[in-house]
């Protein structure tokens, strides 16, 4: 089912110290989850797992090569350490080619940097959602061309290009704006001597009481 292959063998080591073990050794831990069946405790390299991610994203199938066995499945969730390029756990989920499933893709504006009104501000007010559809229809992206945008227009999910395709279902409003098109803001520059002089003009606390006791 699918071109991106990641090596894995099934893992018999559970628990955090034997976890830890394996993390030192750049092994990751991961579970396959799947609808009624078991879960499926396995591991593999961190570079191998780090070169499919970079490839499939986590709206790609990937086959799992699982001592031999190939299992379709989609990258779900994976946890990074805080501050090391160290991979924690990664979540697949088992692929069923005949079940709808729910995927979440990246929103890709095509040609923001070639739009031809300038000066301009291209807004993004969404950048994934979710769709819902059978595993041979998952879309790597969601697209809309920005660059004949004007200033004042907007884009919804409509525009998108999968909503035009019939075998997805995006679960979000065709009226919610993903995009617009706006004039930049000019930026108000105060002139730190005149407001020095501004301060200067008000009278302190002590000058105030003064001048009261004089009236």
């Amino acid at each position: 089912m699918a071109d991106i292959v990641l090596k894995a063998e099934n893992r018999e080591a559970v628990g955090k110290n034997k976890v830890n073990k394996l993390r030192q050794q750049a092994i990751v831990p991961g579970v396959v989850y799947g609808k009624d069946k078991e879960n499926i405790n396995v591991q593999f390299t961190s570079r191998d797992f780090e070169k499919v991610l970079s490839q499939a994203g986590t709206s790609t199938i990937i086959d799992l090569d699982l001592d031999g066995e190939k299992v379709p499945v989609l990258i779900k969730d994976y946890q990074m350490h805080p501050f090391k390029s160290q991979f924690f756990h990664v979540d697949f989920q088992a692929i069923n080619a005949k079940e709808e499933i729910r995927v979440t893709v990246p929103v890709y504006l095509s040609g923001r940097d070639d739009i031809r009104v300038e000066p301009s501000v291209l807004v993004q007010n969404i950048d994934t959602v979710e769709v819902e559809c059978l595993p041979m229809y998952i879309p790597q992206y969601a697209e809309v061309v920005v660059t004949e945008m004007q200033i004042g227009d907007a884009f919804t999910v409509a525009d998108l290009d999968i909503a035009k395709d019939e075998n997805i279902n995006i679960l979000l409003e065709d009226d919610e704006v993903v995009c617009s098109l706006q004039e930049p803001q000019e930026e108000i520059i105060v002139d730190e001597e005149e407001d020095n002089e501004s301060a200067a003009d008000v009278p302190t606390v002590d000058e105030t009481e003064e001048k009261e006791d004089e009236e």
